[in-house]
């Protein structure tokens, strides 16, 4: 084969998604969150809930201990329960050092059986550090599966693609 002639790995790539039928992800189309409706939490009966810790990590350190990547992070918190709405009552944000940088609900709020919500911290909001974490609270009224609530992190600059995830771990529980 000429080496003038080499056709870039991508490009063979495209060209295959479109011989197949393949369309692009459009990135520039947001995804529609689901309607999260405010509760009174005096007016519920909670039987059952946690607080789940969630490690996240907006930048990690590569190289040596002065370098980092800063990371796109999305804390998840996915329904599991077919048939039984749950109630979040917080979701925060807090630093490397623990202190408190945000909320994100300001009052419960429910969230449909098999339904996710998450929030999103910008790989441009370096206020968390390199060990930030959520703390999220959620109950329900009836006996519920446990909800699926973690952290994913992403960055993709240039060549280099980098991801995972962190899951949440229950450090307190309400219930029977």
């Amino acid at each position: 084969m000429n080496a003038g002639r080499l056709i870039p790995c991508c490009v063979i790539a495209a060209l295959f998604a479109i011989a197949s039928g393949c369309q692009p992800i459009a990135t520039d189309a947001p995804q529609a969150a689901p309607t999260l409706s405010t509760v009174d939490i005096a007016d519920l009966q909670i039987v059952s809930g946690q607080t789940v810790f969630v490690p996240a990590y907006p930048e990690i350190f590569y190289d040596d201990s002065t370098r980092t990547i800063a990371l796109t992070t999305t804390l998840a918190i996915h329904n599991t329960d077919p048939d039984h709405e749950i109630v979040i009552r917080s979701a925060r944000y807090y630093d490397t050092d623990g202190a408190l940088v945000r909320e994100f609900i300001e009052s419960p709020v429910s969230l449909n059986p098999l339904a996710t919500t998450g929030f999103v911290v910008s790989a441009d909001d370096s206020v968390g550090g390199w060990g930030a974490n959520f703390l999220v609270e959620w109950g329900a009224e009836s006996p519920v599966y446990e909800p699926v609530i973690e952290a994913i992190m992403i960055n993709t600059s240039g060549a280099l693609g980098l991801s995972f995830v962190s899951e949440g771990r229950v450090v307190s529980e309400q219930g029977p």
